[in-house]
């Protein structure tokens, strides 16, 4: 890939894709692309076409989506389905008829069954249900999926899709109403220790397993895309190991230095057992994370206190940018 390349990030100012653009500027790529939605609707097809025409990028990262909790999930079906098909058909299909030969679409593990088989893999994708709790948004990010496919199957272009795992990192969503797990464990952690290593209770039993990635990984995943030509259509990208959410909590309290007790609620629901990726298809072509949980989460920490003041202008907007 010449350095010199244009490349359009779709979603540039969301934690992912701001770290896919430090990620690139650290490479050496000199010409990045990326617009707010405030200049740039992407749920507006001409808009879009318009832009592709000016810029005329050579390579399309899009890292836009319209994201939330399980509760903006419940109440917004419709928003989540119909605005992310909006903006991801906008951007392919755009892409294809701007005669764009190289598109990585970043999705969400949360595509697959709710029932398959640990660890997931590519093809138990469409195998059986979905998750109820987000199906709306997992619906419209398999369109994307499949859409990409179709274009690899029909016109032979180099479009191909990369699910995460969990992520977490810089410049994420600390709003203890909306925010995952890691980003509100941490916050919770860090609040109780100034007050006095106060108690910080929990939800569930502590028992379930999940899986984590640093997104600065996740950006390398994206540059190894970029960089080379992945013989399918479908990769997914985690760590492939998994830690239960009581050996999470440890690690967060010991990174942040929290003295108190944890307090597990065990009236609250735990979710599902485990959720884990296979990455063995895209470790084999070479590619493999880098930063474990520890690493990460002091990393998370060490962001989180130097940005804690500006907390209310880092909470970010559905990645719509």
């Amino acid at each position: 890939m010449n350095k010199k390349e244009k490349i359009y990030i779709a979603g540039h100012k969301g934690m992912v894709g701001s770290a896919v653009w430090r990620a690139l500027e650290k490479r050496g790529y000199t010409n990045l692309v990326g617009v707010s939605s405030k200049k740039l609707n992407l749920r507006n097809q001409q808009a879009v076409l318009d832009f592709y025409k000016e810029e005329k990028p050579s390579v399309v990262i899009d890292a836009a989506a319209k994201v939330g909790g399980i509760l903006a999930n419940n109440d917004y079906p419709y928003d989540f389905l119909m605005q992310n098909m909006q903006i991801q058909n906008n951007l392919i299909d755009g892409a294809l008829n701007s005669g764009i030969e190289k598109f990585i679409f970043l999705g969400s593990s949360c595509i697959y069954p709710k029932f398959a088989p640990q660890p997931l893999k590519e093809e138990y994708l469409l195998t059986d249900s979905l998750e109820s709790t987000n199906e709306w948004y997992a619906i419209a990010k398999i369109s994307g999926v499949k859409a990409c496919q179709a274009i690899r199957n029909q016109y032979g272009k180099d479009f191909v899709s990369l699910m995460p795992t969990n992520l977490y990192g810089y410049f994420d969503n600390f709003d203890l109403q909306s925010s995952h797990v890691l980003p509100a464990m941490l916050r919770k952690f860090h609040e109780a220790k100034i007050n006095g290593n106060t108690p910080v209770k929990l939800w569930g039993s502590g028992t379930p397993m999940r899986e984590f990635l640093f997104v600065d990984d996740m950006a390398e995943a994206v540059v190894f895309a970029l960089e080379n030509k992945l013989p399918e259509y479908l990769y997914n990208i985690g760590s492939g190991k998994d830690i239960s959410i009581k050996q999470l909590a440890e690690t967060i309290q010991n990174v942040v230095g929290h003295k108190g007790d944890i307090i597990w609620d065990n009236s609250k629901p735990d979710g599902t057992p485990r959720k884990l990726l296979d990455v063995s298809k895209m470790k084999a072509l070479g590619w493999h994370y880098s930063t474990n949980l520890k690493e990460g989460v002091e990393k998370t920490y060490q962001w989180f206190q130097e940005n804690i003041k500006d907390l209310k202008k880092i909470k970010l907007e559905p990645n719509t940018k």
